[in-house]
């Protein structure tokens, strides 16, 4: 299948459920907007997707204080599925329904894939709870949204690996969302949506399609720039503590070198 197959599936299952999803953002858009639905894509493509994911030894293995993941980004070198796949919720007729539906403008998808692509994480694989950059790589454009496609099959609760929410803050337990197969996430991001995934307890590798979109404006008036921030859960705090160090030593240098020292290697590099 193509994008454009792709794409009409999934703006039909938008579509299909736009009463359920535009309830469960109003409900939550004074915190941490989001809203997901369950049953994505027809069974046969679901599974298509996770069988043409590649190995862990095929993806790039993120291990610090911050988080233990792998990554994939370089979507060449991949069943060519998983690219029309993560571009298919780039087409603009999405993008336009799921920025209506957020009540948000000027909304566009980044085409570098940057901090986007493949996640995979097996066994003991976690993500500290953080607020994502603000920006772009080219810092021009506000980080408005992230999509979440999961698809691990029989994927549930008692896995771990699960997406973590904390509209009210890190002192209150998260909301949980399960990584369910094939399920779709959508959550805004600004400088107060917290979120984090807890660590994979089965010896599964939990997969996701990921994306972001951007924007000429930010989604909290009050938004300003910051670099990606982690924070220890709150029973963690010498790691909290650790870093917060580390989030303003980046943060300094950022403002000596608004791009950063070296360019981010995490952006599809197309020939």
């Amino acid at each position: 299948m193509d994008r454009k197959e792709i794409r009409d599936l999934l703006y039909k299952s938008i579509i299909d459920n736009t009463k359920n999803i535009q309830n469960q953002y109003n409900l939550s858009k004074d915190k941490i907007g989001y809203f997901y639905i369950d049953e994505v894509f027809p069974l046969e493509l679901a599974n298509r997707i996770f069988e043409k994911f590649p190995k862990i030894t095929e993806a790039v293995k993120k291990k610090n204080l911050r988080e233990f993941k792998y990554t994939a980004y370089q979507m060449n070198k991949y069943d060519n599925l998983l690219e029309e796949v993560i571009y298919a919720f780039q087409d603009e007729k999405i993008i336009e329904l799921i920025a209506e539906i957020c009540g948000l403008k000027s909304v566009y998808a980044d085409e570098s894939l940057y901090a986007g692509g493949l996640s995979l994480m097996e066994k003991d694989n976690f993500l500290n709870p953080h607020l994502d950059n603000s920006h772009d790589k080219n810092l021009n454009n506000w980080r408005v949204l992230n999509l979440l496609y999961y698809v691990t099959p029989n994927w549930n609760l008692d896995n771990g690996g699960n997406l973590e929410l904390w509209p009210k803050g890190l002192s209150d337990k998260p909301l949980i969302i399960v990584s369910k197969f094939n399920r779709l996430v959508v959550m805004t991001t600004h400088q107060k949506s917290w979120h984090s995934v807890s660590k994979v307890l089965k010896n599964e590798v939990r997969c996701c399609v990921s994306n972001y979109y951007f924007s000429d404006f930010p989604v909290l008036n009050s938004d300003q720039f910051h670099v990606t921030t982690f924070r220890g859960r709150p029973k963690e705090r010498l790691i909290d503590f650790l870093l917060q160090i580390d989030n303003n030593l980046r943060k300094s240098l950022r403002k000596l070198f608004k791009k950063g020292i070296r360019e981010n290697p995490h952006q599809y590099k197309k020939s």
